[in-house]
């Protein structure tokens, strides 16, 4: 998600998802050969309407969308150019997978959360059911609507409750040919890079570790998993999590999440073919992350800066890890690239969705 108006931090978010688009042509184009299988990604960038400071501020319109190109005007650069603007261009075009322009209600090209499930939400159960992992996450600046679109409001439901709304009409159909399901739920967050969850109140549960498994990769221990019959049990289990999540007030947004949350669905298929007991296992991660953000802008003092601190580290080690693997998957030589997924809580827990057999949306 960005925001429809001007930010220092933006130039750093374009560098990110700049990466990330030339990840995912590349990517596209061929199955990369490697010894570590890379994801694929597709990425779409989103932007949101004004909130009431902006409007106070009298922000302006700095982004276009046509299609699933992206404009973003520096308006600090007149349309005329100059001597001392040489080499600085107005007008920087971004390609994504998806451009959602969800800035205007009454406009025609508004994109509605209903349209971001079916392009996006839709796929990932798609993915679940044939037997792939599968992950989606916002990234963004602090405030830009990460939260709205991955969680959505109760009268307008995000990414997250759709999905597993999805999952379990789908499931029903299935039973009815003989197909069992089952469905364990866990839910955490990365706090200042420690790990909590959010399913427990014990005070044993706020600092849990982080471990390597030799075949399962990266996996949280004594992390609470919670068998799912419908809907209605991951409603309620989401609605616990939601209510232990750390968020605060700061200068850019009210309720800004100040940790990274994962909502994971491990989801298992057991059925017969050609009379042979067949089971395939699926896990599918759902990333609500923390916002990017700059000091000066947010305000922030003593531990809503500590947040910021641990917030924007773990978001620059996600960018280096991506960058990393643009530079493996454009690389034509067999040199060793190093990607540094245990910098961050983060990035290790998601090395998978990022570099592994995962289908990933950003």
């Amino acid at each position: 998600s960005t925001t429809a108006r001007a930010d220092p931090s933006a130039t750093r978010l374009r560098a990110v998802l700049t990466s990330l688009a030339v990840f995912f042509a590349t990517s596209s184009v061929r199955e990369l050969q490697r010894e570590c299988t890379m994801a694929s990604v597709k990425v779409a960038v989103r932007a949101r309407p004004f909130n009431q400071r902006e409007i106070d501020m009298k922000s302006s319109e700095i982004i276009r969308m046509d299609g699933n190109k992206t404009c973003i005007e520096n308006l600090k650069v007149s349309p005329q150019g100059g001597a001392e603007e040489l080499g600085r261009e107005r007008i920087k075009e971004f390609t994504f997978d998806y451009s959602y322009w969800s800035v205007h209600p009454s406009d025609a090209h508004f994109v509605t959360q209903e349209q971001v499930f079916n392009d996006l939400g839709q796929e990932v159960v798609d993915n679940a059911f044939e037997g792939y992992n599968a992950c989606i996450f916002a990234y963004g600046q602090t405030g830009s609507g990460k939260t709205f679109t991955m969680m959505g409001s109760s009268n307008n439901e995000g990414l997250i409750p759709r999905i597993c709304q999805a999952m379990y009409t789908r499931m029903k159909l299935g039973q009815n040919s003989g197909t069992t399901f089952r469905t364990e739920v866990s839910y955490l967050e990365i706090y200042n890079e420690k790990v909590k969850d959010l399913l427990k109140r014990e005070s044993t549960q706020h600092n849990l570790r982080v471990r390597e498994h030799p075949k399962l990769g990266p996996y949280v221990q004594d992390l609470s998993r919670h068998l799912v019959m419908d809907y209605s049990d991951v409603e309620e289990l989401m609605a616990r999590g939601n209510s232990h999540r750390t968020t605060a007030s700061t200068a850019m947004n009210d309720v800004s999440s100040r940790s990274h949350a994962i909502f994971t669905l491990n989801f298992t298929q057991a059925k017969f073919i050609r009379d042979l007991p067949s089971e395939t296992v699926s896990k599918v991660n759902l990333v609500d992350l923390a916002g990017s953000e700059r000091a000066d802008s947010t305000k922030a003092t003593g531990q809503r800066l500590k947040e910021g601190g641990h917030i924007n580290k773990s978001l620059v080690t996600l960018g280096t890890v991506i960058s990393a693997l643009a530079e493996l998957s454009t690389s034509n030589s067999r040199k060793r690239v190093f990607i540094p997924y245990r910098d961050s809580v983060l990035t290790w827990l998601l090395r998978d969705s990022l570099g592994g057999n995962s289908k990933t949306i950003m």
